[in-house]
Order: structure tokens, then sequence, then C-alpha cells
């Protein structure tokens, strides 16, 4: 009786992430971000989102790839988890999919360190591995620093 759960997929460093569209509000285009001093590294500053500011936090510096510049296909996915609000900001995200319960897969022992936190686990969709994020791991670990 595997339910089926929706999800966002996007890219980053050419690997495919995919998060639940429940803790979406949007997407959109990365627009103008303001710098804000003193922030984490890995926080590119602000963004102005439908009347809200909204702190954008780089997946890329987040997980310790290295930075490229925002082009046309860079995404900032607005997240929510309890009362705080990212903007998180990928290199692509254009799918919607939905995955079965069943063919979610723990993370691998090997990957339970600082990566480990931040995957929900590990599905295989349309013949590609798939790594989905925890939502409360990544805004969770973002006020710890």
């Amino acid at each position: 009786m595997a339910t089926a759960e929706p999800y966002v997929l996007f890219e980053l460093a050419g690997t495919a992430y995919a998060i639940p569209s429940a803790a979406v509000q949007r997407m959109e285009m990365v627009e103008q971000v303001t710098p804000v001093p003193n922030a984490p590294a890995f926080v590119d500053g602000v963004v102005f989102s439908r009347g809200q500011v909204v702190p954008a936090m780089s997946l890329r510096g987040r997980f310790g790839f290295p930075r490229r510049g925002y082009d046309a296909a860079t995404r900032l996915i607005v997240v929510a988890h309890g009362d705080r609000t990212v903007g998180l900001i990928v290199d692509s995200a254009r799918e919607f999919v939905t995955i079965p319960a069943d063919a979610v897969r723990p993370p691998p022992e090997g990957m339970a360190g600082t990566s480990g936190n931040y995957l929900g686990g590990i599905a295989t969709v349309g013949g590609r591995v798939v790594l989905i994020l925890s939502v409360a791991e990544v805004l969770g670990h973002a006020s710890a620093h």
C-alpha cells in the first residue's frame, strides 16, 4: 500500500535532486540578490519575493561545490519548514515527478557524514539516480552556523 509523493526535481553540480512538493512554496528565476553583512558563506543574501524578504541560500555553497554565476537556468526554490522560509538557489529546476514511496531508499551508510545529513533518501527516476533532499535538515543546519 505504498503511496506516491510529488517532488520538484532540480539539478545541482550535474546531479539530480528532488525536494518534496509539499515544502515548496514557489519557484522563480533568480533576479536581484542583495548581499547581507556577516551572513554564512553559503547565504548569497536576501531576495524580495512576492512581498516577502527571503534569505537566498546557495545549495552549491551549502554542499561544498564550486560556486558559479547565475544564468537563465538558475532557479530560486522557495521552501518552508516550520516558521522558516528560505530560497534555495539551484542550477536548474523544471520538472515535477511523482515518486512511489517504495522506490525511495535510505541513503547508503557511507554517506552518513556531512552530505548524508541533508538526504532524506535516494530514488531512481526514469533510469537516473535522484537524491532526495531533507528540507528540515537543510534549513535546520542553516541556523546552526
